[in-house]
């Protein structure tokens, strides 16, 4: 069975006006990370507060570790942020002093601030991200239409699909994945390409969890045997009495998960209703969640929220014809996401 396309992934406003527009230039889609701490101040380490402008998060690497000479492979970074924006991130270094990061002057990028850490930044160090954005070329009702697209996204969540900037410019990063782990070889000789791959066809099979949930109706609906967790938190577990969940879920305490294959990913029990289902769009694809061990420790596997609260929304008419929001998501959420349902393009 085909991969679904991100376009093709059903939305949980489909039903409601979309506003139209998009983002022209940089300046129109900020962001700016919510670090999950600040530096110590001491440490062999040097974590770099800075801005940047149409640059990659792995190009402001490389240009830094360029004009200091250090080894690229040894930045740290706590989140990968889109090269078409303006962003306000924190990065990490090595063996260099924060004069030294403070005095840069790129193309590109403004350091911020430079303070001294005692261990490298991490993936997913980080709380969130916040988002402001001016949609141009809305429609004359956009205003409303974000509004009400907004409260319900509030109310019940946002879908948490990878965006599609997860899949490769092509957008064939998974379908490669899914031919390798077929075919029972690594998806590519460079590491660093294979571990890309392995992850867009995890996050490729989890919207497709996620997008058949919403499609019939059990996004917010408890399965016995569903693997879940408290709303915003990450340590999960097992439904044994879904009626009692249930009323956990509706009362914004809980939420679904749906999986990240790999050796680590929590299953529900055999024979039950959320195992079955689940496994079941695994099969349509070819793909069963051991197949993963081939890769080992590219591939560990988890569990992933189908939904996350959406943080702080704001509409507000910038012109007749643009519409800045604003609001924030948990770490490794898309804007992506949030902007297809309020354009509804």
């Amino acid at each position: 069975m085909p991969l679904l396309s991100f376009a093709e992934t059903p939305r949980l406003c489909a039903d409601l006006a979309g506003t139209g527009g998009a983002p022209v230039d940089a300046e129109d889609f900020c962001v700016e990370e919510l670090p999950a701490y600040a530096p110590s101040g001491s440490g062999d380490h040097v974590f770099v507060w800075l801005e940047k402008r149409e640059l990659t998060t792995w190009r402001a690497i490389e240009l830094i570790s360029a004009a200091l000479g250090t080894d690229p492979a040894q930045a740290g970074y706590a989140g990968l942020k889109d090269r078409h924006a303006v962003t306000r991130q924190w990065l990490s270094f090595s063996g260099v002093e924060p004069a030294a990061l403070a005095a840069l002057q790129l193309p590109g990028l403004m350091v911020l601030q430079a303070e001294r850490h005692g261990h490298k930044l991490r993936t997913g160090h980080l709380r969130g991200n916040r988002f402001t954005i001016v949609l141009r070329g809305v429609v004359d009702e956009a205003e409303a239409r974000a509004q009400a697209v907004l409260a319900r996204l509030v109310r019940l969540g946002l879908p948490n699909y990878y965006g599609p900037q997860r899949f490769g410019v092509a957008g064939d990063n998974a379908e490669l994945a899914r031919e390798a782990l077929q075919q029972g070889r690594r998806p590519a000789r460079d590491k660093r390409r294979g571990r890309l791959l392995i992850s867009a066809l995890q996050s490729q099979l989890f919207n497709e969890v996620l997008a058949a949930r919403l499609q019939q109706g059990l996004l917010h609906r408890v399965l016995d045997g569903d693997v879940l967790q408290r709303w915003g938190g990450r340590a999960t577990f097992t439904s044994s009495d879904a009626a009692t969940d249930q009323a956990r879920l509706d009362a914004g305490e809980l939420v679904t998960t749906g999986p990240i294959c790999g050796p680590r990913l929590v299953r529900g029990p055999l024979g039950s209703a959320a195992r079955g289902w689940e496994d079941g769009v695994l099969a349509q694809h070819g793909v069963e969640p051991e197949d993963f061990a081939l890769w080992g420790r590219l591939a560990r596997g988890g569990r992933r929220a189908l939904t996350v609260a959406l943080g702080e929304p704001s509409c507000a008419a910038v012109d007749p014809h643009a519409l800045r929001l604003s609001f924030t998501l948990p770490a490794g959420s898309y804007a992506t996401v949030l902007l297809r349902e309020v354009v509804q393009g």
